[in-house]
């Protein structure tokens, strides 16, 4: 991600428009890691934030000579995946959807030591940091769709509330009033059950083989292992707004981001290297 200002954007999308290659393809890796990012918190999984990924920056491709400059350019990026994601209906968990009374009986209750070693010959150190990653992404999924945006939005991206209301369509005020709640509800759930991150007794290097048997964590193919953090500064640097956050936000340093992966930027650059510029001019 490359920190532009919204003047900057709106010349890139003006020459876009226009039929500039190089100025869509500029537009395009100046979001794409906060459009994955977006998609991986609130679907849950690395493949399906793959798939929203690239059906988003499409869209906003597609759409692009819709943009007006009411907002800023990211803002209306935001709107355009926050739409899309809180409608998605094709990643793993709206077929088995989660809920926080699900997930704590799973940590009191699952039988983690009649497991045997499945870790393949993988350090169960690395094993353990994959399945910290995953867990607390997938914790997530236990709020609803409207409620996992605003977290996401307020913590990780800590956008401010006056523009999170605008993407949400919600006032100001009804966004932090949720978004503290929201917050209060995860801190709660991470001090009762989480070791790491809170006072619970669940720890993750116990509950490796459990996870790799419950299909929750592959050693084979390690995503949070594999990608490459990038650090929550270049994060929020490409947005300008931002506003400060209470005192619950160091309970959610779970909340990495990382670059997208590989293969979407490849799939995205085959699309501008084949598409016809008339499509985003006259859309």
């Amino acid at each position: 991600m490359k920190k532009k200002t919204n003047e900057e954007l709106q010349a890139l999308v003006n020459k876009a428009t226009a039929g500039d290659k190089k100025a869509l393809e500029t537009l395009v890796a100046s979001v794409q890691d906060i459009v994955f990012n977006l998609s991986l918190r609130m679907l849950g999984t690395f493949a399906d934030a793959e798939d929203a990924t690239q059906d988003i920056l499409l869209k906003m491709i597609t759409h692009l000579s819709s943009f007006r400059g009411d907002s800023s350019f990211t803002t209306w990026v935001f709107s355009i995946a926050a739409n899309h994601l809180k409608n998605y209906k094709k990643h793993m968990f709206a077929r088995y959807p989660l809920s926080f009374e699900y997930y704590g009986d799973d940590i009191e209750n699952g039988k983690v030591q009649d497991v045997p070693d499945l870790t393949q010959n993988v350090e169960k150190d690395v094993l353990a940091e994959e399945l910290k990653m995953s867990c607390t992404n997938v914790m997530l999924q236990c709020l609803d769709m409207e409620s996992r945006c605003i977290f996401i939005l307020g913590t990780m991206f800590k956008i401010d509330s006056r523009i999170a209301g605008d993407i949400l369509e919600m006032t100001p005020e009804a966004f932090r009033q949720r978004l503290s709640r929201i917050r209060r509800k995860m801190a709660d759930f991470l001090g009762q059950y989480c070791g790491e991150y809170g006072g619970g007794r669940c720890k993750c290097k116990d509950r490796v083989n459990y996870a790799i048997q419950s299909h929750r964590i592959n050693p084979l193919q390690l995503d949070y292992t594999a990608a490459t953090e990038i650090s929550i500064q270049t994060m929020l640097d490409v947005k300008n707004a931002m506003e400060d956050i209470d005192d619950l936000s160091q309970d959610f340093s779970f909340c990495k981001p990382y670059q997208s992966p590989e293969r979407t930027k490849h799939l995205i650059q085959e699309f501008l290297d084949s598409t016809q510029f008339s499509i985003i001019q006259n859309s």
